[in-house]
């Protein structure tokens, strides 16, 4: 749960405030091309300055950020993880192999339909939408360039695909802190979201149909020059997917993501020296700064595709995620996010009003914090005992709160799932933004059907809905 704010202040002022924290952080970043990590920095600045002025010791505000860090120290300590397993996959020859087999299975006509079914079925299997779009997706924005594709739609379709996965599946995190957060089943939870969720795929394909044919005139034959420096990286072999069906298998068996992880790494390490043998100081090398092909080795655009991984590789986002949770406890402290809330929660008297709150609450402090787990405790705590006043029953916040926290996340450029895409597939998110349909579908879909009052679930007056 958030802790408790060291100071009470108005709505009005909060409101403010939090518009000057995104002013700092929109300005800096778009007008003056800044890392996020410096404007976050001097937002955390800002609200410091405004602490020591309201009286608060900076120990006590030290302490409020590092709670807001530990609350997303898995995320922190997750992303060691995926950077060696990115790079072991890449040396094992799991991604290669799954490229060349996309070149041979992919339609350059549908290729974007392609690329979000796909990922779709993998981001459900895998609940995870940061490991799909480190593996998958990494593949998808290696191939588009040789299907004379779009990168940015390419990675709008890798997105909404990996999305769908991360909101849909019950192994996924945001899935079972939506549906615990407000004490309902988590397969209840799933089923209640299939109202918005399966719309707004079938929208998203549809919307992805229209970009086909763009691709028709792509050049085949350098899909061939590829396919063959794929094979000259000695790389791709049938056994080498063996860590993804290790990967796909610990998940649907609800193995500890870390986990799950580390057997990946392990299966790719040994397929690795099935096919080749490098030293211990090379398997260093690779796992903490990225395999690199050698250089001897002529593979042209495959050498830069092969390129990726290692733990060093996600230092740029733990960094921001560090600085993004630190001014979440910040913001918490000075009692900016709770007068934000119940500034507003208890003027709400429908059930469109109440839905179209909490979805706001959601994106508003993915916007203003960037970390979709904040999003949706705050937002679900926050409007729960709204939704009982209401008699709606509970399953309509865990839903809103998903459609507005989790999937919103990818599309901000300083959230944790923004620069982590981003930085993985090589796309800014303003690139893939507008083609990224599903997530803010999602979103459109659950904000008609609260003032339409379409799927929306009640519970008769002086009862408890079930499965609590």
């Amino acid at each position: 749960m958030p802790p408790k704010p060291l100071t009470l202040i108005s709505a009005k002022l909060a409101f403010i405030i939090s518009a000057i924290v995104i002013g700092i952080m929109g300005i800096t970043m778009i007008g003056f091309g800044w890392v996020p990590h410096l404007s976050l920095i001097l937002a955390i600045c800002v609200l410091l300055a405004i602490g020591m002025y309201k009286g608060l010791s900076f120990d006590d505000m030290q302490a409020q950020m590092a709670s807001g860090v530990m609350r997303g120290i898995g995320a922190i300590y997750l992303f060691f993880f995926i950077g060696l397993m990115v790079a072991a996959l890449m040396m094992s020859g799991a991604i290669p192999t799954l490229m060349y087999v996309g070149f041979q299975l992919i339609s350059p006509e549908y290729y974007y339909i392609s690329a979000f079914i796909l990922t779709s079925i993998i981001g459900i299997a895998l609940g995870s939408s940061l490991t799909t779009a480190a593996t998958l997706g990494v593949a998808f924005i290696g191939m588009s360039n040789a299907f004379d594709a779009n990168v940015a739609i390419a990675a709008g379709a890798v997105v909404s695909g990996a999305f769908f996965g991360d909101k849909m599946s019950p192994l996924s995190d945001t899935c079972t802190i939506a549906s615990s957060v407000v004490g309902i089943d988590l397969f209840e939870h799933i089923h209640n979201m299939m109202y918005t969720t399966v719309p707004a795929w079938i929208l998203t394909v549809i919307l992805f149909w229209m970009f086909s044919g763009q691709t028709t005139s792509a050049d085949l034959s350098q899909v061939t020059i590829l396919q063959g420096q794929l094979i000259d990286s000695g790389l791709v072999h049938g056994y080498s997917v063996l860590p993804f069906v290790v990967l796909v298998g610990l998940a649907l068996f609800r193995v500890n993501a870390i986990y799950t992880i580390i057997c990946t790494i392990a299966a790719a390490l040994i397929i690795t020296y099935v096919h080749s043998s490098p030293s211990f100081g090379q398997l260093g090398g690779y796992l903490f700064a990225g395999y690199a092909p050698a250089e001897s080795l002529e593979l042209g655009e495959v050498g830069g595709m092969l390129s990726r991984g290692g733990v060093q590789s996600m230092f740029f986002t733990q960094a921001i995620v560090i600085l993004a949770l630190s001014l979440g406890g910040l913001l918490t402290a000075l009692g900016i996010l709770p007068a934000l809330l119940s500034g507003i929660k208890d003027t709400l008297t429908t059930s469109g009003r109440a839905i179209f709150a909490a979805a706001m609450s959601a994106l508003s402090i993915n916007v203003l914090i960037g970390e979709q787990y904040l999003s949706i405790l705050l937002s679900g705590t926050a409007f729960r005992s709204t939704f009982e006043r209401l008699h709606l029953h509970p399953k309509n916040l865990s839903r809103t709160i998903e459609d507005a926290g989790t999937v919103i996340n990818p599309l901000v450029p300083w959230s944790v799932c923004g620069v982590f895409i981003s930085q993985a597939l090589g796309v800014p998110v303003l690139d893939y933004l507008p083609y990224a349909f599903f997530c803010y579908l999602s979103l459109l879909l659950t904000l008609l059907f609260g003032f339409t009052g379409l799927t929306i679930s009640r519970v008769k007056e002086g009862t408890a809905p079930q499965n609590q």
